[in-house]
């Protein structure tokens, strides 16, 4: 399991230092990425993703969950009032669930990448102001042993929360 721990850095000096500290700490380097404004170069940092930037990973979440809810009501109500002339088996109620599954996290997921991730909305103002944003996905049992790091030898680098646990696919 990952904890992902935010970090405000004040410049792309700074954030690469960070960067490579954080991989000479055996952090993977595809688990460093950095949020900036439009027009800021991030020459050797990985720009955070589609996954990281929007709500996709939340929506496809919801979908999962109300379309997976939505099929199994479809398919009680085709085994209570099957069509005339057909047998349906308790079966239909899985491949309702799954189909509705499926669905429902395929148009989530869609509408959700249009949708700034709600969980960076307090960092909005200081990526504006030009600041950066760090997002380090660390194993929960070196979260302290990471802050400590960056606190001992990046004063100017704000801790800004971890968040609880990170999806493992993205």
């Amino acid at each position: 399991m990952r904890r992902r721990l935010y970090f405000m850095v004040p410049d792309v000096a700074s954030a690469r230092q960070i960067h490579n500290e954080l991989l000479l700490a055996r952090i993977e380097d595809g688990h460093i990425h950095v949020l900036a404004r439009d027009g800021i170069s991030l020459p050797g940092l990985h720009e955070a993703s589609i996954l990281q930037k929007t709500d996709f990973v939340h929506g496809a979440e919801t979908g999962l969950a109300v379309g997976g809810g939505i099929g199994i009501i479809a398919g009680l109500v085709a085994v209570v009032f099957p069509p005339a002339g057909v047998d349906l088996q308790l079966v239909t109620i899985l491949l309702t669930a799954l189909i509705g599954a499926a669905f429902g996290a395929w148009v989530a997921s869609m509408v959700a990448s249009a949708i700034p991730n709600s969980r960076l909305k307090s960092f909005e103002s200081a990526i504006a102001s030009g600041r950066i944003l760090m997002m380090v996905d660390v194993p929960s049992g070196r979260v302290d042993e990471i802050k400590k790091l960056i606190a001992a030898y990046h004063p100017e680098a704000l801790s800004s929360g971890i968040e609880p646990t990170i999806p493992a696919f993205p």
